[in-house]
């Protein structure tokens, strides 16, 4: 079994569509296996998949490798992923599953000047979003998840990070509000945390402002 590293935390058919994405996205990534799986939900809001068959080695690497891994026991200097439960002046909170959480202290972020809060906002961190930390006391975010963030924050294109959304539903929503020809494509950068990435020449704070009364999600904008 595979604990998926991210949370399905909606209600109601939200809930049923996001897991119906969710059984899609598996059954693309595992569909040229010879394996059984199934996928249910934990009470802890995390998805967890059952695999079994010849290929069962193969898939869940698979899964690790596209989800990231849940596990309850974490070993000191090796990296795991979590999602962005919590912030306040002293750091991040990670949710990383099994009842447990994680503690990234502010100076153990990598990610510059400012507090939690502001340096949360800079890079776009919706709540839930999964991120990459490494394990120790004290816990710190990853390298790589400070490479990938940096990237978002220096590119030519800005963002708009969203929760609560699926990439079909963010896509829609930008269709809607009559901002298709400003978008390059919507990256899911979680199962319902996505990133719309702006055309070089569309101003994020101003398509967040147009878009937002159509997304009942929390909206951040990444300026470059």
């Amino acid at each position: 079994m595979v604990v998926l590293g991210t949370k399905v935390y909606v209600a109601g058919d939200a809930r049923d569509r996001t897991l119906d994405g969710l059984r899609s996205m598996v059954g693309n990534e595992l569909g040229d296996l010879d394996v059984e799986y199934d996928i249910s939900l934990r009470d802890d809001e995390f998805p967890s998949v059952t695999v079994d068959g010849p290929d069962e080695t193969v898939a869940k690497n698979l899964l690790r490798e596209e989800f990231g891994e849940m596990v309850a026991d974490h070993e000191d200097g090796e990296t795991y992923v979590g999602t962005l439960d919590s912030w306040d002046e002293d750091g991040f909170v990670l949710d990383v599953g099994f009842g447990q959480t994680v503690r990234i202290p502010a100076d153990q972020l990598g990610l510059g000047q400012g507090t939690p809060t502001q340096i949360r906002k800079r890079f776009g961190l919706v709540q839930h979003l999964p991120l990459r930390f490494v394990a120790g006391d004290p816990a710190r975010l990853a390298e790589v998840e400070q490479d990938r963030l940096y990237e978002w924050s220096r590119g030519d294109n800005g963002r708009i990070n969203a929760n609560s959304v699926t990439r079909s539903e963010a896509r829609a929503t930008v269709n809607r509000a009559g901002h298709a020809q400003d978008i390059v494509t919507v990256e899911r950068i979680g199962l319902l945390e996505q990133s719309i990435i702006c055309n070089p020449d569309t101003d994020p704070p101003g398509l967040l402002a147009d878009i937002g009364q159509y997304m009942p999600s929390e909206l951040l904008a990444i300026v470059p």
